[in-house]
């Protein structure tokens, strides 16, 4: 299982950023997918889930109205949307999966949010 995410940059409050994940490794369509993200002195936390097909998707609430994610099943890609971003966002943003009995993490993304 590989994960490898991306698209993390420097961006001004109110700005706009898109996350991707590139999957490898296993059966990418048959997963759930996550986004999770780390800011500094804090705990990792899941910002948003997709089911298997995208019909189902599920965001923390302090970015619902902001950010949507979604997926790619012909390419193995899960992507971050994230609008009207705040300094609070910022963070290092990962991709996970639960596949079997472990979690696997892609190395993370830096999401630097700061006028």
């Amino acid at each position: 299982v590989q994960l490898v995410d991306s698209g993390g940059a420097l961006v001004q409050p109110g700005g706009s950023l898109r996350l991707s994940c590139a999957a490898s490794g296993f059966m990418f369509s048959r997963y759930v997918m996550n986004w999770y993200r780390q800011a500094p002195g804090k705990e990792r936390e899941l910002v948003a889930v997709i089911s298997t097909a995208g019909g189902y998707t599920n965001l923390q609430d302090s970015v619902k109205d902001r950010f949507s994610i979604s997926r790619d099943n012909a390419k193995n890609k899960v992507y971050l949307q994230m609008n009207s971003l705040k300094p609070e966002d910022t963070a290092v943003y990962y991709c996970n999966v639960k596949y079997g009995l472990n979690d696997y993490w892609g190395q993370g993304t830096q999401v630097t949010v700061s006028s």
